[in-house]
């Protein structure tokens, strides 16, 4: 394995390790000490199916490197499976000192059409699953006064994206999530940020690539790796960012992020009460010039990816 062991022996639980961003966490992570829990429960991109082959393939992989680690198919959706995740963890390795919420699904639709079903799935599995997952590795956190959580976001939810209402709904509600972890956990000394990833895997691997501009456009994304990720990922996941939480960040390539939070920029007030027509006639004009520009995360990231 690598010289540099930032996580030597913390055991560290990857959900979506199957492939993709989560593969490359586990990898990565492993070869800088750590013993991994790979869990994937193998599904379709829609979250359909099961599969264990791409968590053991994943297993095997680490284990042929002269790594330690240990599979889990549980569904990170359901209570009772994700606490299953992290008593694979205790189990087998006797602890647990990381976890990286990266199990995920897609069921874009433009959200006039978007049912009740492609909704409650991608909530499940995002923002429920992490919930899930975090507050069984919770309990062992607090008791032993350490942990570190990384959580995935996206620019979907950050800035905004087409057909991805229920998407950038977890995924702005993983930030509000983290956020509240890193203050409430913070007295035991774990900590808690998030990670907006752009990386090329199959859940935008349904990209068209029709035109010369698109097939183009996804050559540039194809250089955005998944392995491009995982060092920050195991970077806070050590001791070394021991004093990092409450953050977000985003990777693109080889560039590194930091996101701003939510704070007031205008105000406003009267020496009466506001009326309906007050607002209208002062309150809008004067924070026109300051309102946010209805983009998407390609207008907002215009340059190609260095």
């Amino acid at each position: 394995m690598g010289s540099q062991q930032l996580v030597k022996d913390k055991v560290i639980v990857v959900t979506g390790a199957g492939r993709g961003i989560g593969r490359a966490i586990a990898i990565m992570a492993a070869a800088h000490g750590a013993k991994v829990v790979v869990n994937d429960l193998g599904g379709a991109e829609d979250g359909s199916g099961h599969d264990s082959s791409p968590a053991d393939d994943v297993v095997a992989e680490i284990k042929d490197a002269g790594g330690e680690a240990v599979a889990s198919y549980a569904s990170v959706a359901d209570w009772d499976a994700a606490h299953e995740i992290i008593e694979t963890a205790v189990s087998y390795f006797g602890r647990i000192d990381a976890v990286v919420n990266n199990a995920g699904n897609l069921r874009d639709k433009i959200f006039h059409k978007m049912t009740e079903a492609d909704f409650d799935a991608v909530i499940n599995v995002h923002l429920k699953g992490t919930f899930n997952v975090s507050r069984a590795a919770a309990t062992h956190f607090r008791a032993q006064t350490s942990g570190a959580f990384v959580k995935m976001t996206s620019t979907s939810g950050l800035i905004g994206n087409f057909g991805q209402a229920n998407y950038a709904a977890a995924k702005l509600g993983i930030v509000g999530l983290s956020k509240s972890m890193a203050l409430d956990m913070g007295r035991f000394r774990v900590r808690s940020n998030c990670i907006a990833p752009f990386a090329w895997s199959r859940l935008i691997g349904t990209i068209p690539t029709n035109t010369e501009e698109e097939k183009a456009r996804v050559a540039k994304i194809q250089q955005m790796t998944p392995e491009k990720i995982a060092p920050l990922v195991v970077a806070l996941c050590s001791d070394a960012a021991q004093d990092v939480t409450g953050q977000i960040f985003a990777v693109r390539k080889n560039e590194i992020f930091l996101f701003n939070q939510n704070r007031p920029i205008r105000s406003a007030h009267t020496a009466d009460e506001w009326t309906p027509e007050s607002v209208i006639e002062r309150v809008i004009p004067a924070f026109r010039s300051d309102f946010f520009p209805l983009e998407r995360s390609g207008d907002v990231f215009s340059w190609d990816p260095m």
